[in-house]
């Protein structure tokens, strides 16, 4: 016999006892004296009503209605906790001292266009420090130059933001590279 046909004798033998399950409660059923009786008997005195409408209560819509059985989070945060955990960030990567002396020498001559009286579009590539986490990222903008504040170690861009209307800063110790047409490279010389 082969799995099909199995199969079929496997349905027969359940549909025969489900038969015989039936005819054992309709007997029970007889003998404690209970009829089996049609549903609309049953309920006849409310099966034929109009649907209650609240006059209290406004209809609930039907997504607020499968809210009520929707799953929730026993773990309140959980989630975003394990999508903080998995999230990266880069170390920030210290220069040479080559790199350095590289560095100094094109904020010296962006210093200069400033000193000529013009303010400088340069492209500083620049570390953000992550708020959560030992690393952060490198970000890249190009943006013109307000001045070069050397006391306080900041680049201040001529762009403002927030509600004080306050000039972006980056640290020099955070660029990693600046370049722009007021600056030229050593192999430009």
């Amino acid at each position: 016999m082969n799995s099909r046909g199995r199969e079929m004798g496997d349905k027969k033998m359940n549909e025969k006892q489900e038969n015989e399950n039936v005819a054992v409660i309709k007997k029970i059923l007889a003998e404690r004296g209970i009829k089996e009786q049609d549903p609309r008997v049953v309920y006849a005195d409310i099966i034929d009503h109009p649907h209650h409408v609240s006059t209290k209560h406004p209809h609930m819509s039907m997504e607020k209605r499968a809210a009520q059985f929707a799953p929730f989070a026993a773990l309140s945060g959980y989630g975003e906790m394990l999508a903080e955990t998995l999230r990266t960030v880069d170390p920030k990567i210290e220069l040479s001292e080559d790199d350095a002396e590289r560095l100094s020498r094109k904020l010296n001559q962006v210093q200069a266009a400033l000193g000529a009286g013009s303010q400088p579009t340069v492209q500083i590539t620049y570390f953000v420090p992550d708020r959560l986490k030992k690393g952060g990222k490198y970000e890249t903008v190009t943006e013109q130059i307000r001045r070069i504040d050397t006391a306080h170690g900041k680049i201040i861009l001529a762009r403002t933001e927030g509600f004080s209307g306050s000039y972006v800063e980056i640290n020099i110790d955070d660029v990693l590279d600046i370049t722009g047409e007021c600056i030229r490279e050593e192999w430009d010389e």
